[in-house]
């Protein structure tokens, strides 16, 4: 077992890593929300066939009264439709403020469950089980839940701390590679931005067995480097925003894709290789940079590039939670392993795009 602890003030909790830890589930949860006696579990059409039945059982050998809700895979679920559904669904549960929601699955479940737990009854205790690399390494930890809107991607959320994250590495097994390289993008974006020795490590290892090989020690590197961050900034406000690279054109190459056409980790992946090719052209991030970035993301299928209007460009900027009327903080390396918040007047910005 490998455990992190995410340090904030009364509302510590702890990120547990071991392979086989979904049949022990119950027992974890049990002991960080005693008080419980329903679990609310979420999860999607996907993941429910492969995992559901275990973590339900799970819980109900730890004592809970347990219902599974499941929703559509696919981004189309973070909606407000599908949380008003969940609310109700929860209502006609009885759940109190004394049980808990448990979200089984990505990104996705994550962000609509959470944001489900935190607004049903003012707040009710969340666990996070997230059941994808991208979710293991970075949606589960640190408390961003949210919904999209027609007009863009997470514009309607809050920040909500889990009770406690349990991660199986032997559920990735089962990924898609697209899946599987959707989180990789978040894996070299952690490296790109605070941890130099792990890119390296990432540059040695440009397979997926490589890094199944080491998935404990990637997990760990990974939510280490999150919880540090999240833990000096918990809201964004400052620090947390590097988090961000390769975010604020991905979720311009996403608008071109209408959310259908590019993962959301293609679209990181691409964002990283612009954001490295501009940092360099603004005289801040060294040119070797975003070749090697390039080489990185393209050895793990992912695209270095992908065509964007400039209205989808200016689109994206204008809804960026990192601008502040008419600039953004971009997101761009000043050195390998290293990542600042860049003032940038959103004209010149699209102007250089």
């Amino acid at each position: 077992m490998r455990t992190l602890t995410v340090p904030l003030p009364g509302r510590e909790y702890d990120i547990l890593i071991r392979p086989g830890l979904l049949p022990q589930a119950g027992g974890y949860i049990c002991s960080v929300v005693p008080q419980a006696r329903k679990v609310a579990l979420v999860t999607d059409s996907h993941v429910a066939p492969l995992y559901g039945e275990t973590v339900a059982h799970s819980l109900a050998r730890a004592g809970f009264q347990v219902e599974t809700f499941v929703v559509p895979a696919g981004e189309q679920s973070k909606c407000s439709k599908q949380l008003a559904r969940l609310w109700s669904s929860f209502a006609q549960f009885g759940l109190t403020r004394t049980d808990c929601v448990v979200a089984l699955g990505g990104g996705v479940v994550g962000d609509l469950a959470g944001f489900a737990a935190a607004t049903i009854l003012r707040g009710v205790a969340l666990i996070q089980i997230p059941t994808t690399l991208l979710a293991q390494v970075d949606s589960s930890v640190g408390g961003k839940v949210a919904i999209d809107l027609p007009e863009g991607k997470n514009l309607a959320g809050t920040f909500y701390q889990p009770r406690l994250v349990l991660m199986d590495p032997e559920v990735l097994g089962t990924l898609p590679h697209e899946t599987f390289a959707d989180g990789m993008a978040e894996v070299i974006k952690y490296g790109c931005i605070a941890d130099q020795g792990f890119l390296e490590f990432l540059s040695q290892n440009p397979s997926r067995s490589a890094i199944m090989a080491h998935i404990d020690q990637v997990l760990y590197t990974c939510c280490r480097i999150k919880a540090e961050v999240v833990a000096e900034d918990e809201l964004d406000t400052g620090r947390r925003m590097i988090l961000n690279f390769g975010h604020t054109l991905g979720h311009a190459y996403e608008l071109a894709g209408h959310y259908t056409t590019y993962t959301h980790g293609q679209a990181v992946a691409a964002g990283m290789v612009r954001a490295a090719q501009l940092g360099t052209a603004l005289g801040l991030t060294p040119a070797h940079l975003a070749p090697d970035i390039a080489q990185l993301v393209e050895a793990f299928g992912l695209p270095t590039a992908i065509p964007c209007s400039q209205a989808d460009y200016a689109a994206a900027i204008g809804l960026d939670k990192k601008g502040a009327g008419s600039s953004l903080s971009l997101i761009l390396l000043d050195r390998p392993g290293h990542a600042l918040a860049y003032p940038i007047l959103k004209q010149q910005l699209l102007e250089m795009l």
